[in-house]
């Protein structure tokens, strides 16, 4: 299961590229700079966490620890809350989307912190 998630991941960092040139090109003259800057961030931590979903899902896939496992959905809730908001909130102004914004920033540092006491174990574990 976890290898699907390195697809999943993959797609997530796709469509970062794709997001990104959108934002670059599609939305320049549209959005204010402000806007636009809102935008971007979205598809930085995207971009980011989209490798933070194939590293743990190729740990996942490896070692079977369930720490692993929740990691990767961590970055994927996080990715859909943090960077969604964001897209939303850039194109439609919705202000209060702002507020749900660090939740997935909650999610990214949960995962992040999972895979790290993920990896200690499995250290702990060869050495």
């Amino acid at each position: 299961m976890g290898f699907r998630f390195v697809s999943i991941g993959a797609v997530i960092a796709l469509l970062g590229v794709a997001f990104g040139a959108f934002g670059a090109h599609g939305l320049r003259a549209i959005l204010s700079e402000h806007m636009l800057d809102v935008f971007h961030t979205g598809v930085r931590y995207q971009m980011y966490h989209a490798f933070g979903v194939m590293g743990a899902g190729t740990a996942w896939s490896v070692y079977q620890l369930p720490l692993f496992r929740w990691a990767t959905w961590s970055f994927l809730i996080g990715i859909l809350v943090f960077s969604g908001s964001l897209y939303v909130l850039s194109l439609t102004g919705v202000r209060w989307l702002g507020a749900v914004t660090p939740l997935g920033g909650l999610f990214f540092m949960i995962g992040w912190l999972l895979l790290a006491i993920g990896f200690w174990n499995v250290a702990k574990q060869s050495t």
